[in-house]
């Protein structure tokens, strides 16, 4: 009887280590600073497209860059953990981005 117990006891804490490693598996991989740089950058496409320093060409450019800047990275978030390659590869792309972004809204072309 007391062996039986114990074989039920060991089986419920395997079944509740078990659940508890699944939950960490199933959390989502968190990169708050390519979040913030992404709207960062956002805001800067947004504003010269505002100010006319970015023609509507330039800024449909600039936004396809950002939206592929955004699948990347959740491709990367998919399995859950985001690899240090995976985010070099990320961060290659928002310095390329913002590259461009600056060159394009100190270029001669203007929207007015």
């Amino acid at each position: 009887m007391k062996t039986t117990y114990l074989i039920i006891a060991a089986f419920a804490l395997g079944l509740a280590g078990n659940s508890a490693f699944a939950q960490d598996q199933t959390k989502p991989a968190k990169t708050p600073r390519i979040t913030h740089r992404q709207i960062k950058q956002q805001a800067r496409i947004k504003q010269g497209a505002k100010s006319g320093e970015l023609t509507k060409g330039e800024t449909i450019r600039l936004e396809k860059e950002q939206v592929k800047i955004q699948a990347d990275k959740k491709e990367a978030k998919a399995d859950g953990k985001v690899t240090p390659q995976e985010r070099k590869h990320i961060k290659k792309e928002q310095n390329k981005a913002s590259r461009d972004i600056k060159r394009l809204k100190h270029n001669e072309r203007t929207s007015k």
